[in-house]
């Protein structure tokens, strides 16, 4: 099976994962996926996340966040930027999520960072997520 968007797979097995009450989620790894991970864990989303092998290369293991009602931390998780579909935005023009209560993940020209970092930055790029 070949996976045409693995942003997205990410992102819904986190969704699926929180839905299933489960502890962690693995997703095959790669460096783009190991940024939004480090970016989720940053902000808060994720308890934390680690790199470890698998049969074949390597996995990311993401440790699920939840409150101590049992509830996710994480409302909701969308991908935005599509590979039918590219979502660009300038520095000026970055979203907020829920009047700034959620994160933009973008992917720069000097790397994955939050909407916020990218404002203060003053640099747009690729709107990859949301995260509220």
């Amino acid at each position: 099976m070949t996976l045409t968007d693995p942003i997205a797979d990410l992102l819904t097995r986190i969704r699926n994962g929180l839905q299933a009450d489960k502890e962690f989620v693995d997703v095959p790894a790669s460096t783009f996926k190991r940024e939004i991970a480090r970016i989720l864990t940053e902000q808060g989303y994720v308890e934390s996340y680690s790199t470890e092998p698998a049969e074949v290369g390597e996995v990311i293991r993401v440790r699920l966040k939840y409150t101590e009602d049992r509830l996710p931390v994480i409302s909701g998780i969308r991908r935005i930027s599509t590979p039918g579909r590219r979502s660009y935005v300038g520095g000026k023009e970055i979203p907020k999520v829920l009047g700034g209560m959620g994160t933009t993940i973008l992917t720069t020209s000097k790397g994955v960072m939050t909407g916020h970092d990218a404002r203060r930055a003053g640099v747009g790029g690729e709107v990859v997520a949301y995260v509220w």
